[in-house]
């Protein structure tokens, strides 16, 4: 959430900035900065009717103490006057406030000054590619046919148990999964990242804290008797653990990662892209997450990127990163990096890993803030990346290293999964 000292001193770099997401509704900036003008003079009103009143009282006390009652009830007289007035005084700040908080959580984050402008995917900046793409046989098939084939994945069991995009991994496709996952987090944890066991279902304060609601509400998995929702992402417990915390300056950068599936409605997904596991309603996904200070952000999402590359690197796959465009940005993000794996049987690049700096957004939400070194409060900067996400990755394991032979297995992986092939 922006702040609103901001949008009130820099409503024209606002506008422009807000113009780079493609933001529909402008409007709503000076509805913003004339809701809060008329809140601070309800409030300045409100505390100027209380001074009056305290010293109205103060005054009543000694005229009594000085036996002066016939003063010091001429003065009382006004005393419930002055009650009601700041009662409605304070009724109108509390209408304010609450209409104030309306909008400014209708507001995105403002990107970056280096994020391009765009409406969509097709617009977004290559900032590098990776790797060599691999040529396949004639005969290749896409993941979906060799998980039937070597009977890794079932996708009709699946359907069967829960419906679509909640598949069954079976055999080796199940030992790859959980190499994977271990495989992560311990480079996580040689980065320097704590590993953290969260919970996969959230109340409404953690899904506001990370912005995750009421943005993508429809988005969420919910579970109505409880008010609870399951979580699209680590992301969204992971970060909260420090909501309403303010931490000392020399515990800054925290850096924790866990691994959790994630649970996605993906409302209206369909046709060729997402089949298989392209695009999957549960899923498994390592996250890292940073909270550093403000001066160290960008150079922390470049670190963050790079971790993810090496990933990437170490088990063979060609990639390239993306610097996304306003429009296909997050409603929470201030420069997001988007990792893209090559499917060399689909023909195509499937998206792997999102890294993205909030700067102050989250914090000011979730009221994480850290004491500078002069023992100032300020707002900390939060950070968080796919590290990896599954599916995908196994998608482009499975097609790129297909041979006569069987499935060839990253050397990288050996030591996790035990067995160097699938055949």
């Amino acid at each position: 959430m922006l702040q609103v000292s901001y949008i009130r001193e820099n409503r024209d770099k606002v506008l422009e900035r807000l113009a780079v997401k493609n933001f529909k509704q402008p409007q709503l900036v000076d509805e913003i900065i004339a809701l809060d003008e008329k809140r601070r003079q309800a409030q300045n009103q409100s505390d100027n009717v209380s001074s009056q009143a305290n010293a109205a009282a103060k005054q009543i006390g000694e005229l009594m103490r000085n036996g002066k009652k016939d003063e010091a009830e001429a003065i009382k007289a006004n005393t419930g006057k002055w009650k009601e007035e700041i009662k409605q005084l304070g009724e109108q700040l509390t209408a304010f406030e609450t209409e104030l908080q309306e909008k400014l959580v209708l507001l995105p984050n403002l990107p970056h000054t280096s994020v391009p402008k765009g409406v969509s995917a097709d617009d977004n900046e290559i900032v590098l590619e990776n790797g060599v793409k691999p040529e396949l046989p004639a005969n290749a098939l896409p993941h979906w046919e060799l998980a039937a084939k070597y009977n890794l994945i079932d996708f009709e069991l699946g359907v069967k148990i829960t419906g679509a995009g909640f598949p069954v991994y079976k055999n080796k496709g199940a030992k790859l999964q959980r190499a994977l996952i271990n495989f992560f987090i311990d480079e996580a944890e040689k980065a320097g990242y704590s590993e953290v066991g969260v919970p996969l279902v959230v109340n409404e304060a953690s899904g506001f804290g990370t912005g995750q609601l009421p943005d993508k509400e429809g988005q969420m998995y919910f579970v109505n008797e409880d008010g609870l929702y399951l979580i699209p992402t680590a992301e969204v417990p992971i970060t909260n653990l420090y909501r309403d915390v303010i931490l000392k300056g020399e515990e800054l950068p925290v850096k924790n990662c866990g691994h959790t599936p994630c649970f996605r409605r993906e409302a209206g997904s369909y046709g060729a892209h997402v089949r298989g596991l392209n695009r999957l309603h549960q899923f498994d996904k390592v996250e890292i997450v940073q909270i550093v200070q403000p001066d160290k952000s960008y150079e922390v999402l470049e670190d963050m990127s790079v971790h993810v590359q090496s990933l990437l690197q170490k088990l063979g796959l060609p990639y390239r990163v993306l610097r996304l465009c306003g429009g296909d940005m997050g409603f929470t993000s201030a420069l997001t990096y988007d990792m893209e794996t090559w499917s060399a049987a689909q023909q195509r690049w499937l998206e792997v890993s999102s890294v993205s700096n909030f700067e102050t957004y989250q914090a000011n939400r979730l009221k994480l803030r850290f004491r500078n070194a002069e023992g100032k409060t300020q707002l900390a900067h939060t950070l968080n990346g796919s590290a990896l996400a599954l599916p995908r990755i196994v998608a482009t394991l499975l097609e790129n290293n297909q041979t006569e032979k069987g499935i060839k297995i990253p050397e990288v992986l050996v030591p996790y999964t035990k067995f160097e092939w699938i055949d």
